[in-house]
């Protein structure tokens, strides 16, 4: 078994929407990135690129690249799961948490966890999508930007 930490910020500037686990979620900001600014896709590569002892996004996918720039996090998310599986492994499980004060995620969590569990080729029931505020504390408390971290747990593909 393989364990990976990731974690990924973006501040936020002026927009119409964020988006988080490949959903597109209606907002008076947006993230600013080189890609879509998915924190939560970006942490969750952070994560399984930590298990496997390869690195980081930056290193894989670099924004000084111009054909990342504007890149759906999703498809960066495939590339990393497409490593996984030729490494002989697979996601036993994946925890997540989204922080941030705004916008409201409880309504998107469910289609976060299946855009990843498709993405991560498992089934949904192994992946996890949690989201918190700091209470106003911080940068995300004051709405500077949004944050999130992952865990994930490799096996071997065969077990």
């Amino acid at each position: 078994m393989r364990i990976g930490h990731g974690f990924d910020v973006h501040r936020t500037c002026a927009g119409d929407h964020v988006v988080l686990g490949g959903v597109t979620i209606a907002h008076d900001r947006a993230l600013q990135a080189h890609s879509d600014g998915d924190v939560l896709i970006h942490a969750v590569c952070d994560a399984v690129l930590g298990a496997l002892g390869a690195g980081d996004i930056g290193h894989h996918f670099p924004d000084s690249d111009p054909a990342n720039a504007g890149i759906d996090s999703r498809e960066l998310l495939r590339r990393v799961a497409r490593l996984m599986v030729d490494g002989g492994l697979r996601v036993a499980n994946l925890d997540s948490t989204i922080v941030a004060e705004a916008p409201k995620m409880a309504p998107h969590i469910d289609s976060m966890r299946a855009n990843l569990a498709a993405d991560l080729g498992v089934p949904v029931e192994r992946v996890n999508v949690k989201a918190t505020t700091t209470e106003r504390l911080g940068y995300t408390g004051r709405g500077e930007g949004i944050a999130a971290h992952a865990v994930v747990l490799l096996e071997p593909a065969g077990a």
